[in-house]
């Protein structure tokens, strides 16, 4: 139908080209994988590209093994399928691996593997999307794909690429640098003097583990953080604030978790973690800056066994010299320094999303741009945030897509009118 309305000479055909009548879905983690049930359940075909070899690749090839959910199962679950009963409070790692590739096969979910986007871009003269891909096909190669569609949803999400900060002297350091999206374990760096770089939830939970495995770690805080039990008495500090925020304002409710807080862990302050003048629920909401959620590491920190730092000068051979002038003797770095959207490099000629990747519109307005544009997995909220922006994102997208087919449906009965007459 509409190669029909393409004049010859046109480019667009220049690849292998597809018509998807549907949705094109970058991305196949936990975002991805919930607008695609959506879609499922409402009957809508679509395409879903992943650049990695498998689903939710974060998740399987740039975690650690101890990591765990941060919050409650029943806030990270994807929707219209449950966490399975047996499952803890909080998930593992790998019991989470289980639960998207569950969810994938109940709802037969089958993305297009080793598919990279190279360039995204809304073609005005013909209304469509045109999505220009690389896929790699191992010994036979590469190919190269451009898919047609009406719609596009971004899922490729806030963590798509690594962030590597430029450390000066850092390419002489000698020993062993690795960005936190490619630690495993600790048990590698037993008996060796290690700074991790970021005072995050991963700096925290690095440390800990480089700890619990016979490492001496440092962590390097640059600037102030809130650290916060998970629980307070029992109760997800996260469900808490949810909680409180429906029955007060925010500033109230960050006052409250903070003299909780106290209370539990003490004065962070004089262990080298400052807190922001912000409330850590305000912070969130206005920055994305996630509160570090304390699964063991602060008494570590207090006893000195974790040691705080402040940032760095520059690297040098074996060593590390520190704002406050002191050196440090150090045989590995780690860089817990976080991930950014890669959105900017693919996605063209766009106003929907800022300059670092992420829609312009804060939660819960950010899930929708303009001419068939869709975001999900941006919203500062982790996959709670994400479930309910797919809901809404698929549902859109399945009213448009039935009232589409409806009308051609109609203009197809009409022509078929206008043949039988002419006989």
């Amino acid at each position: 139908m509409f190669q029909n309305l393409i004049p010859e000479g046109s480019d667009i055909f220049s690849r292998r080209c597809i018509w998807v009548n549907g949705p094109v879905i970058v991305g196949a983690g936990p975002s991805g994988l919930a607008v695609a049930a959506g879609l499922k359940r409402e009957g809508v075909p679509f395409i879903i590209l992943e650049r990695a070899n498998c689903i939710a690749s974060l998740w399987q090839n740039r975690t650690y093994d101890r990591l765990k959910l941060h919050l409650p199962k029943q806030f990270c679950q994807l929707p219209n399928y449950p966490f399975p009963d047996e499952f803890p409070e909080y998930p593992t790692k790998f019991q989470f691996i289980q639960y998207l590739e569950s969810y994938a096969a109940n709802f037969d979910i089958n993305p297009k593997f080793n598919e990279t986007v190279q360039s995204a871009k809304y073609d005005e003269t013909f209304g469509l999307w045109r999505v220009k891909t690389i896929s790699n096909m191992g010994q036979l190669g590469s190919c190269e794909f451009e898919y047609i569609c009406r719609w596009i949803v971004v899922a490729t999400g806030e963590n798509a690429e690594k962030v590597v900060p430029d450390f000066e002297g850092l390419e002489d350091f000698g020993g062993d640098v690795l960005h936190a999206g490619d630690y495993k374990s600790g048990g590698r760096y037993q008996g060796k003097k290690v700074l991790v770089v970021g005072c995050g939830n991963s700096g925290m939970e690095v440390s800990l583990d480089l700890y619990n495995h016979g490492a001496n770690p440092s962590m390097v805080v640059r600037s102030a953080v809130h650290v916060l039990p998970r629980e307070i008495f029992g109760k997800s500090t996260f469900e808490l604030g949810v909680t409180m925020m429906k029955y007060m304002p925010v500033w109230l409710a960050d006052k409250t978790i903070l003299f909780l807080a106290r209370i539990i862990l003490g004065n962070t302050d004089k262990y080298g973690l400052k807190r922001p003048k912000i409330g850590p629920l305000e912070l969130k909401n206005k920055e994305g800056k996630t509160p570090v959620l304390d699964i063991g590491a602060l008494p570590k920190i207090r006893s000195g066994k974790i040691k705080i730092v402040p940032g760095i000068i520059k690297f040098g051979k074996g060593k590390v010299e520190l704002i406050d002038g002191r050196v440090l003797e150090i045989d590995s770095v780690i860089l817990a320094t976080g991930y950014r959207s890669n959105v900017p490099s693919w996605l063209k000629d766009n106003d929907f999303f800022s300059d670092d990747g992420i829609p312009k519109n804060p939660f819960p307005n950010g899930w929708k741009g303009e001419a068939g544009l869709y975001a999900v997995g941006f919203t500062r909220k982790g996959l709670f945030g994400a479930s309910l922006d797919a809901m809404s994102v698929a549902h859109d997208i399945a009213n448009r897509w039935k009232e589409e087919s409806k009308q051609q449906k109609k203009t197809a009965a009409a022509r078929h009118r206008r043949c039988i007459s002419h006989f």
